[in-house]
Protein backbone atom coordinates (compact mmCIF):
# COMPACT_ATOMS: atom_id res chain seq x y z
CA UNK A 1 0.00 0.00 0.00
CA UNK A 2 1.36 3.41 -1.11
CA UNK A 3 0.64 5.56 2.06
CA UNK A 4 1.48 8.93 0.05
CA UNK A 5 -1.00 7.89 -2.81
CA UNK A 6 -3.93 7.41 0.08
CA UNK A 7 -3.02 10.91 1.78
CA UNK A 8 -2.60 12.71 -1.71
CA UNK A 9 -6.39 11.01 -1.75
CA UNK A 10 -7.75 12.59 1.26
CA UNK A 11 -6.06 15.92 0.21
CA UNK A 12 -8.08 15.34 -2.81
CA UNK A 13 -11.45 15.26 -0.87
CA UNK A 14 -10.71 17.57 1.93
CA UNK A 15 -9.95 20.14 -1.20
CA UNK A 16 -13.10 19.14 -2.71
CA UNK A 17 -14.79 20.19 0.31
CA UNK A 18 -12.88 22.93 1.17
CA UNK A 19 -14.21 24.50 -2.62
CA UNK A 20 -18.11 23.54 -2.16
CA UNK A 21 -17.98 25.06 1.32
CA UNK A 22 -16.61 28.16 -0.44
CA UNK A 23 -18.73 28.52 -3.26
CA UNK A 24 -21.67 27.00 -2.45
CA UNK A 25 -24.88 28.57 -0.66
CA UNK A 26 -26.62 24.84 -0.02
CA UNK A 27 -23.74 23.03 1.11
CA UNK A 28 -23.03 26.16 4.03
CA UNK A 29 -26.69 26.01 4.69
CA UNK A 30 -26.87 22.19 5.20
CA UNK A 31 -23.46 22.13 7.46
CA UNK A 32 -24.48 24.76 9.66
CA UNK A 33 -27.78 23.44 10.16
CA UNK A 34 -25.84 19.48 10.47
CA UNK A 35 -23.61 21.28 12.82
CA UNK A 36 -26.66 22.70 15.16
CA UNK A 37 -28.45 19.17 14.89
CA UNK A 38 -25.16 18.11 16.75
CA UNK A 39 -24.86 20.45 19.02
CA UNK A 40 -28.52 19.83 20.03
CA UNK A 41 -28.24 16.25 19.82
CA UNK A 42 -25.38 16.97 23.03
CA UNK A 43 -27.76 19.08 25.17
CA UNK A 44 -30.39 16.12 24.63
CA UNK A 45 -28.28 13.18 24.84
CA UNK A 46 -29.05 11.23 22.38
CA UNK A 47 -27.61 7.10 23.04
CA UNK A 48 -25.37 5.59 20.41
CA UNK A 49 -28.34 4.19 18.24
CA UNK A 50 -30.19 7.92 17.74
CA UNK A 51 -26.21 9.10 17.43
CA UNK A 52 -25.89 6.66 14.29
CA UNK A 53 -29.30 7.28 12.49
CA UNK A 54 -28.37 11.25 13.27
CA UNK A 55 -24.97 10.82 11.54
CA UNK A 56 -26.29 8.81 8.73
CA UNK A 57 -28.85 11.57 8.01
CA UNK A 58 -26.40 14.49 8.40
CA UNK A 59 -23.52 13.14 6.15
CA UNK A 60 -26.35 11.64 3.45
CA UNK A 61 -27.16 15.04 3.06
CA UNK A 62 -23.80 16.22 2.82
CA UNK A 63 -22.38 13.59 0.28
CA UNK A 64 -25.36 14.08 -1.86
CA UNK A 65 -25.40 17.83 -1.64
CA UNK A 66 -21.41 17.45 -2.55
CA UNK A 67 -22.62 15.06 -5.72
CA UNK A 68 -25.07 17.13 -6.50
CA UNK A 69 -22.31 19.89 -6.87
CA UNK A 70 -20.25 17.56 -8.88
CA UNK A 71 -23.18 16.94 -11.40
CA UNK A 72 -23.92 20.20 -11.96
CA UNK A 73 -20.47 21.10 -12.46
CA UNK A 74 -19.62 18.44 -14.80
CA UNK A 75 -22.78 19.54 -16.99
CA UNK A 76 -21.48 23.05 -17.11
CA UNK A 77 -18.34 21.78 -17.78
CA UNK A 78 -20.02 19.89 -21.19
CA UNK A 79 -22.50 22.61 -22.04
CA UNK A 80 -22.71 26.27 -22.13
CA UNK A 81 -26.13 26.34 -24.18
CA UNK A 82 -29.22 25.67 -22.14
CA UNK A 83 -29.83 22.37 -23.45
CA UNK A 84 -33.36 20.32 -21.78
CA UNK A 85 -31.08 17.66 -21.20
CA UNK A 86 -28.70 19.39 -19.11
CA UNK A 87 -31.70 21.08 -17.18
CA UNK A 88 -33.02 17.28 -16.48
CA UNK A 89 -29.91 16.35 -15.15
CA UNK A 90 -29.35 19.05 -13.14
CA UNK A 91 -32.79 19.22 -11.91
CA UNK A 92 -32.51 15.67 -11.12
CA UNK A 93 -29.62 16.27 -9.14
CA UNK A 94 -31.35 18.54 -6.45
CA UNK A 95 -33.96 16.73 -6.14
CA UNK A 96 -31.83 13.88 -4.69
CA UNK A 97 -30.57 15.87 -2.65
CA UNK A 98 -34.22 17.79 -0.91
CA UNK A 99 -36.20 14.36 -0.98
CA UNK A 100 -33.12 13.15 1.42
CA UNK A 101 -33.78 16.89 3.54
CA UNK A 102 -36.69 16.18 3.89
CA UNK A 103 -36.30 13.00 4.98
CA UNK A 104 -33.53 13.73 7.37
CA UNK A 105 -35.69 16.20 8.71
CA UNK A 106 -38.80 13.58 9.84
CA UNK A 107 -35.65 11.66 10.86
CA UNK A 108 -34.79 14.35 12.85
CA UNK A 109 -38.19 15.13 14.39
CA UNK A 110 -38.84 11.55 15.28
CA UNK A 111 -35.45 11.85 17.30
CA UNK A 112 -35.99 14.99 18.90
CA UNK A 113 -39.81 15.71 19.43
CA UNK A 114 -40.01 13.30 22.13
CA UNK A 115 -36.98 14.00 24.18
CA UNK A 116 -38.22 17.81 23.60
CA UNK A 117 -41.77 16.86 25.27
CA UNK A 118 -39.58 15.16 28.27
CA UNK A 119 -37.72 18.06 29.24
CA UNK A 120 -41.33 20.23 29.35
Amino acid sequence: MDVRKLIRSFRYAASGAKDVFRHEQNFKIHTVVGLITIGLAFLLKLNGTEWLILLLFIGGVLALELMNTAIERTVDLVTEELHPLAKKAKDAAAASVLFFAIAAAIGGLILFIPKLLAIL
